[in-house]
């Protein structure tokens, strides 16, 4: 909604490798960080171009979603060749909320060469921080003016770097059902998010470890309100004598400690 966000890349990521084919079909498979074939389906290419997969679960149903939204970006994509193997691969656990879809889409719409952006907007929806972090190797400040995307690097190394700590709760979100939670919740109201800017900065910027967890607080404590649910410290941490700040959907997935 236009607040400024600092977004920190993770070193794990994902892999595609596509290779032509002389079948009208998309031979897809996913595969695990630990090397096994998680997920694979056949897409069959119709004469109109039109994809479908006799596959009916969710991730293949999802899939084709994707493959015909690359096609309406990119017209000829699936003219140039018969067809396609595409094979992707995971640097970390699938159950970790991490960036398995914008890495995906961000993957897809370089092979595809059509902006990654819009393929979110006609895929999964978001933001799109994630996709900028999969595009770049450093801190990032991200934010939407008007809608559009403003991306500028940003150098996030304090001297207590060896002091936070990224906790997987093993429980994974669906970030569409929290985007949807807060629309819901926000769907009247316009937002002014001046304070929250200014927090984002002053994290970026702190170099001392005890206002820094003072400042994850206050920025915990501001969306706990705009969404009407507790901090994650509140409801299951109370005892624990440091700062932690939800990510993602709202304290599933990942937080930091």
């Amino acid at each position: 909604d236009g607040a400024l966000a600092l977004a920190l890349p993770t070193k794990f990521g994902q892999s595609l490798v596509v290779a032509s084919t002389t079948k009208n079909t998309i031979l897809w498979k996913s595969i695990s960080n630990e090397g096994f074939v998680w997920f694979e389906a056949e897409f069959i290419i119709d004469t109109a171009l039109k994809i479908f997969s006799e596959n009916t679960s969710d991730i293949a149903v999802r899939l084709v979603q994707v493959l015909e939204a690359l096609q309406q970006l990119n017209p000829t994509l699936f003219e140039t060749h018969k067809g396609y193997t595409l094979t992707t691969t995971l640097e970390f656990p699938e159950n970790w909320g991490l960036g398995s879809s914008s890495t995906l889409i961000n993957n897809l719409a370089q092979w595809a060469q059509v902006d990654a952006f819009k393929l979110l907007e006609l895929t999964f929806g978001g933001s799109g921080f994630d996709i900028a972090c999969a595009q770049h190797d450093s801190g990032i400040l991200y934010q939407l003016d008007r809608g559009n995307p403003s991306i500028k690097s940003a150098v996030f190394s304090p001297p207590f770097l060896d002091s936070l700590f990224f906790v997987h709760r093993n429980q994974k979100q669906n970030s569409r059902d929290g985007i949807k939670a807060y629309k819901r919740l926000t769907k009247n109201q316009k937002i002014d998010f001046s304070a929250l800017n200014r927090l984002t900065l002053d994290l970026l910027n702190c170099t001392d470890l005890k206002i820094f967890e003072a400042l994850l607080e206050q920025h915990e404590r501001y969306i706990s309100t705009l969404i009407q649910q507790p901090t994650l410290k509140e409801a299951l941490f109370s005892d624990y004598k440091g700062a932690i700040k939800s990510l993602g959907a709202w304290g599933r997935d990942f937080f930091l400690a």
